[in-house]
């Protein structure tokens, strides 16, 4: 699980910086609602998957790496608004939408894994 984590911590960063630059963009489109709240929600993803590194127990760990798949739903949730209401392209929206069902998939993994094995590592 090690290197899972490794792989979700580098791809929950490259996310975040994604949406960083995104709600620049769209600030200069004049849209401030929804960019805040996919900024909250884009950069919580990769706070709680570090947060998890240094989880307490196994339960713990279960629950941060829950909240990051939460926020990473949400976060897709308001990228298929922005595509819909025309704030974002097409092929912007395909390209971070990849992104983020990638980080949905490995985060649905690493917590299947920790709760069939109980396994976890404190770094």
């Amino acid at each position: 699980m090690g290197i899972r984590k490794n792989v979700l911590k580098d791809k929950s960063f490259a996310f975040a910086i994604r949406i960083v630059r995104l709600r620049r963009y769209l600030q200069e489109k004049q849209e401030f609602d929804i960019s805040r709240q996919l900024l909250r929600s884009g950069t919580a993803i990769g706070a709680l998957i570090r947060e998890a590194e240094f989880a307490e127990s196994v339960a713990d760990f279960i629950h941060k790496m829950s909240i990051a798949q939460k926020e990473a739903n949400e976060s897709q949730y308001w990228l298929d608004l922005l595509v819909s209401t025309d704030y974002i392209e097409r092929d912007a929206y395909e390209s971070i939408r990849s992104d983020i069902d990638e980080l949905i998939k490995l985060l649905t993994s690493s917590i299947k894994t920790a709760k069939a094995n109980g396994e976890w590592r404190k770094k």
